[in-house]
């Protein structure tokens, strides 16, 4: 009983904190918060929040703010994440459905993520090297030039102009269509590359490639570009305009980062199957220097993989149930986009 009472006073500490920015006494705990006991009981059980290392007191005779301890217990005891309200949900769904490709998904989901949450967010692009090959498209522009469409399991489309040496007829095309992807549906970028180089033999340099050779060049070439593989987008920069007051030892910190995309994929950690939802608080991250950052994060991707990680980072004074269900609901919107595309 005692034990339920004080994580209630350490969960009125932090909403409270999160809110007012101000450090919080036991007697606006007891008038903004039903807690149902008296104000020496509250002061008697914010004693033993700090003494355990929970919260602590930043001045002299001013209230409490919580530690790194503290926010992770009050993560870790979430019985639920919040539910997005409706309007949210329309939100998400009203600025992500009417997104043409895979770029305009990453960059409406991290302007829609810093938005809801009003932190900074983070969408690494899909990883090529773990997507597979969904479809192969070969359309005749004119008799000698190719159009090469590459779809991906990731959602990400590649196309390439292929010019050939002579007419291709259109029976011979659909010959040449239904080869290629017969050679790459389904696998692997890897395995796709091999396959699809086995389907030519060794032709000699001084004369013009075969179609299926030109066609294969180009694919192999599509697929070997790995320009995605670090790739991030980044939104909400100047909601740190808020956490002015903790600038040095929170906000520069984290305004170095941004420039450092290696940095920022770090924080996101690996890339994790289902709907894992990480939370690293403080000093529980990689980086010394941003001690005073936390980081939500999950992983998304079609059906039940994940090939990239998305989530938002800031001061470690964040609303972290709201957040949480920001970051998960924008996952799954996106896993569910990219499944259906």
């Amino acid at each position: 009983m005692q034990e339920e009472r004080r994580l209630a006073v350490l969960r009125a500490i932090v909403e409270d904190y999160v809110a007012t920015e101000e450090p919080v006494g036991s007697k606006a705990l007891v008038e903004r918060h039903g807690l149902g006991v008296s104000p020496a009981t509250v002061r008697n059980d914010m004693a033993a929040l700090e003494d355990e290392g929970y919260i602590t007191q930043p001045h002299t005779s001013a209230g409490r703010v919580p530690t790194d301890k503290g926010y992770r217990l009050f993560v870790d005891r979430l019985t639920t994440i919040k539910p997005m309200s409706a309007a949210e949900k329309r939100a998400i769904a009203s600025i992500l459905d009417g997104a043409i490709d895979l770029d305009d998904v990453v960059q409406r989901s991290v302007r829609l993520l810093a938005q809801l949450t009003r932190q900074v967010a983070v969408v690494q692009y899909p990883t090529l090297s773990r997507s597979t090959v969904r479809h192969v498209e070969l359309v005749a522009l004119t008799p000698t030039r190719l159009l090469v469409v590459l779809i991906l399991s990731t959602g990400r489309v590649e196309q390439r102009l292929v010019e050939l040496a002579a007419e291709l007829p259109d029976e011979d095309l659909a010959e040449l269509r239904s080869t290629v992807n017969r050679a790459a549906i389904g696998e692997v970028i890897a395995d796709a590359v091999t396959a699809l180089r086995a389907l030519v033999p060794v032709e000699d340099a001084t004369t013009p490639p075969t179609p299926t050779g030109a066609v294969v060049e180009v694919l192999v070439d599509a697929m070997s570009d790995h320009r995605s593989d670090e790739r991030i987008a980044v939104g909400g920069a100047a909601n740190l305009a808020r956490f002015g007051d903790s600038f040095d030892s929170a906000v520069r910190p984290l305004l170095e980062a941004l420039e450092e995309h290696v940095v920022l994929l770090k924080l996101l950690g690996e890339a994790t199957t289902g709907e894992v939802l990480t939370v690293r608080i403080g000093h529980e991250g990689p980086y010394q220097e941003l001690s005073s950052t936390s980081v939500v994060a999950t992983g998304y991707g079609p059906g039940d993989e994940a090939f990239a990680r998305l989530g938002i980072v800031g001061p470690t004074r964040m609303d972290y149930p709201g957040s949480m269900a920001a970051v998960r609901a924008v996952a799954r919107y996106v896993s569910r986009i990219l499944d259906e595309a």
